[in-house]
């Protein structure tokens, strides 16, 4: 049973991933099972050049960053379970419990952040009603997104990225995977706003 489990892996993904993991010192936060389902083989990140993104050198690639930051992850944070070389086929909510099944697998989770791309080819059974033509998007290109209200589709289930409707810029879903993050840390903190900083001497 995992308390949060991230579907894909992603800038959003990854982000959202990231911050959750680094909260393991807090009380509300320290017992918590995090897990994160890396299927990333359709991202936009695998072709992605960074010219004008703050902090990465100009001409890092997305896929540098895709690997990087699966690494990042394990060894900052390697309580954080990544799940890798399975797809999500469909997501399914009973008793206020998810069951997330993958081609290999099937897991259970308290809340779901659903961070994949915002392609019509998102095929996850189960959220078909949430979906809409993106907001953001040129109507040609058919994008869609996960209709929600500040990330929150419905109750503990949340969408991040270009997904819950942002436009597709890496620092835009990178930011929305840490705002869902901060939100899901701000739940498990009896709804106190809560953030997660690292300090240089701490």
């Amino acid at each position: 049973m995992f308390d949060v489990l991230i579907v894909g892996g992603g800038a959003a993904g990854m982000s959202c991933a990231l911050v959750l993991g680094s909260a393991k010192n807090k009380p509300f936060a320290e017992h918590k099972t995090i897990g994160i389902v890396t299927h990333q083989k359709t991202s936009h990140l695998q072709t992605a050049l960074f010219n004008n993104v703050l902090g990465l050198a100009p001409g890092t690639t997305g896929a540098s960053i895709l690997e990087s930051g699966i690494q990042q992850l394990a060894e900052q944070y390697p309580h954080v379970q990544q799940i890798d070389k399975e797809k999500v086929l469909e997501i399914v909510k009973q008793n206020n419990v998810f069951e997330i099944r993958t081609n290999k697998n099937s897991y259970l989770s308290k809340v779901v952040v659903i961070a994949v791309g915002y392609t019509n080819l998102m095929r996850i059974q189960g959220l078909n009603r949430y979906i809409e033509p993106h907001p953001r998007s040129q109507i040609e290109k058919e994008r869609i997104w996960l209709k929600n209200t500040d990330h929150l589709i419905a109750e503990n289930l949340y969408v991040a990225g270009t997904l819950a409707g942002w436009r597709s810029q890496f620092s835009i879903a990178s930011g929305s995977g840490a705002q869902v993050a901060t939100d899901i840390l701000t739940l498990w903190n009896d709804g106190k706003h809560t953030k997660v900083h690292d300090k240089i001497g701490e």
